[in-house]
């Protein structure tokens, strides 16, 4: 398939997916146990992947500014510990963030696009990403109208995104797919396939604002999306689950997930992003005892 291939290219890839068996492989691979200087090597990877976020509405640039500076130096002293993948935070914010994290190497990521809904007008999410690209973003975290998408409109979905794609300019693009609202893994599927055919750089499952979030088995639907898209065109793209991603625990069997489904090419914040706001302090806290052999107090790390 050209790589160029457009909406009319949906039917080409097989479509229908095998529910139970996603939610079996899920867990199977999410079971695998990680143990010593493999899981430290997990947690630091975990943590360099990581897009903190903080998107509420008392958010100022003072706590973005706090936020800026744990993204950057996890814990202070010790330079092993690496830095995160980026600060995702609303378009009004992007300039505090950018400024703050100068020359860091963190990306600044904007939700666009009437997050988290995605009702506005086409135009108005277009200069929204526009203006954000204006001020800053090295990434735009748009939204999907899932709407025109559950009524069968495809087209809308494939045109909405391929539009905000060239919005972007060279800023990257993250899709979110909101898979909680899809109502079945055939549906996230086919949106996956469509948000990728448009131009999508990554794709998302949700905005952490709607529950199900983030889930195993619809990251697998995703990562089997991707790699079968991968195999078809050629085009690589990342993977950023997104929302109820809290503990160690549960970043290492995501880890596990695209190293079993993508391989180790994947294995990059380049190419994946694990969405969280509470996240990070789990890692450090499981970081301090797989290195000391003892917990830190909930209050020895900065809370996000």
């Amino acid at each position: 398939m050209n790589i160029n291939a457009n909406i009319s290219s949906l039917e080409s890839f097989h479509l229908a997916v095998d529910e139970v068996g996603a939610k079996e492989r899920a867990a199977s691979l999410a079971g695998r146990s990680i143990k010593k200087q493999s899981k430290v090597t997990a947690i630091k990877l975990a943590i360099s992947m990581i897009d903190l976020t903080t998107l509420e509405g008392k958010d100022s640039d003072g706590k973005v500014y706090a936020l800026c500076q744990k993204a950057m130096h996890p814990i202070d002293g010790e330079p092993e510990v690496p830095h995160v993948a980026a600060i995702c935070v609303y378009p009004n914010l992007i300039k505090t963030a950018k400024q703050t994290l100068l020359g860091s190497g963190v990306k600044v990521a904007s939700v666009a696009t009437g997050f988290p809904s995605g009702q506005s007008p086409l135009k108005i999410r277009l200069d929204e990403v526009k203006k954000a690209v204006q001020f800053g973003a090295d990434e735009i975290d748009m939204v999907i109208s899932r709407g025109e998408f559950l009524e069968g409109n495809y087209n809308y979905t494939y045109n909405e995104v391929k539009a905000i794609k060239e919005a972007c300019g060279d800023a990257h693009l993250k899709v979110i797919l909101e898979t909680g609202e899809l109502e079945t893994f055939d549906n996230v599927r086919k949106a996956s396939i469509i948000a990728m055919l448009a131009g999508a750089d990554f794709i998302k499952t949700s905005t952490g604002k709607v529950q199900p979030a983030a889930t195993l088995p619809v990251t697998l639907v995703m990562l089997e999306a991707i790699r079968d898209f991968y195999n078809e065109t050629g085009r690589i793209v990342g993977m950023k689950p997104a929302g109820g991603i809290r503990t160690t625990k549960d970043a290492i069997a995501y880890l596990c997930l695209v190293k079993e489904t993508l391989g180790d090419t994947w294995l990059t914040p380049n190419l994946f992003r694990l969405g969280a706001s509470t996240l990070l302090n789990d890692l450090l806290m499981q970081y301090r005892k797989e290195k000391t052999g003892l917990y830190q107090s909930a209050d020895y790390f900065t809370n996000d």
